[in-house]
């Protein structure tokens, strides 16, 4: 059987799905609004894999993949979408899920999120987080707070992504974006190299490691705005994790570096919108008040949630403040509500009081 990739991934735009999922022995899934369902009933071989991979990947990246049993990149179908693809062997043979990238980069009030986020997109300086799990958003909020930069600012803005997914064009800045292991070798030294390009703000796709993350403060001291993800679910656990990623004997110093550096920290959920329309984010967000430098300086990240609860007027919310403010609008379904709350007791109430269950 040949499989045409291009026909699958048609199918996908169509029906508005987020992930495309192929698997050797397996019939094709799609994920639309967070809920997998397969798609046809032919059942895909290794060999229909290995021609998927060849139809979208050059042949050193094919080669790369043969020797390696990994490999992600980037393929775009003209005046469709983007995709993010990674090819991994797995115990039936080889899987590929590919993620769409939309071609329009959306702004911050159309992914619904507040208005003073835009104010991060204009700091001098420091790092700026944008955290969650995996298929959370946080590719596609940060391409709208770039995209903001892009258009009202005039700087230099460097991102450095594995693989690159929105394409930016200079607007109002000038935008170079660079790929891992396409353009350079690692986001390490990419971000060694932009301290010499004269950046005015830095994206940084993911920060996996002790070295990327280290460098990217160094970026933020020295008077750059660094942009960032990390895979973690609340702005306490964000610090404590790229704290916890440093040998002990250098933490105090790390935490001293991030409690000036850091500027704010959006962890973010997707939930299903209750009228099926969509999908809608719940955000926590910290902003670095002397409180919070405060306390990442004095190790007592645990305090951080009672700062968010109290900081309302400042902009810091909690998740479980806009998972209630969500309910209260009857935006989420409650079971969701609950499923994703930090303080489950206090949702359960919030609950009852909003919806009589």
């Amino acid at each position: 059987m040949s499989v045409s990739i291009q026909a699958l991934l048609r199918f996908m735009h169509m029906h508005n799905a987020s992930d495309l999922h192929l698997v050797s022995a397996s019939t094709p899934f799609i994920r639309i609004l967070g809920d997998l369902r397969t798609i046809g009933a032919e059942k895909l071989s290794t060999d229909d894999m290995l021609d998927i991979l060849r139809q979208t990947a050059s042949p050193a990246q094919v080669e790369q993949f043969m020797a390696s049993g990994d490999l992600d990149y980037a393929y775009e179908v003209p005046n469709m979408a983007r995709y993010r693809i990674n090819f991994y062997r797995e115990n039936n043979g080889i899987a590929a899920a590919f993620r769409e990238i939309p071609t329009a980069i959306k702004t911050l009030e159309e992914l619904g999120m507040p208005r003073q986020l835009q104010e991060l997109a204009m700091l001098p300086k420091g790092v700026v987080l944008v955290t969650g799990p995996t298929g959370s958003g946080k590719s596609t909020t940060l391409a709208a707070l770039l995209n903001y930069a892009n258009t009202v600012r005039r700087d230099h803005i460097i991102t450095i992504e594995d693989p690159i997914e929105f394409l930016h064009s200079s607007r109002s800045c000038l935008i170079n974006q660079r790929e891992v292991g396409r353009d350079t070798r690692s986001f390490a030294a990419a971000l060694r190299s932009a301290l010499r390009e004269d950046p005015d703000i830095i994206l940084v796709g993911e920060m996996r490691d002790l070295e990327t993350i280290s460098l990217a403060l160094e970026a933020a001291e020295t008077g750059h705005l660094v942009f960032a993800t990390l895979h973690t679910i609340s702005a306490s656990k964000t610090i404590d994790r790229i704290i916890e990623v440093f040998p002990a004997g250098e933490q105090q110093q790390i935490r001293t570096s991030l409690a000036e550096s850091i500027q704010a920290v959006i962890s973010q959920t997707l939930f299903k919108r209750r009228d099926g329309t969509g999908r809608i984010p719940a955000l926590e967000i910290l902003l670095a008040t002397p409180a919070i430098r405060n306390l990442i300086r004095e190790n007592k990240t645990f305090q951080i949630q009672s700062i968010l609860q109290t900081n309302h007027s400042l902009g810091m919310r909690t998740l479980d403040d806009d998972i209630e403010r969500l309910l209260a609008a009857s935006l989420i379904e409650p079971a969701a509500a609950l499923v994703h709350a930090q303080n489950k007791q206090r949702i359960s109430e919030a609950i009852k009081k909003h919806h009589g269950v």
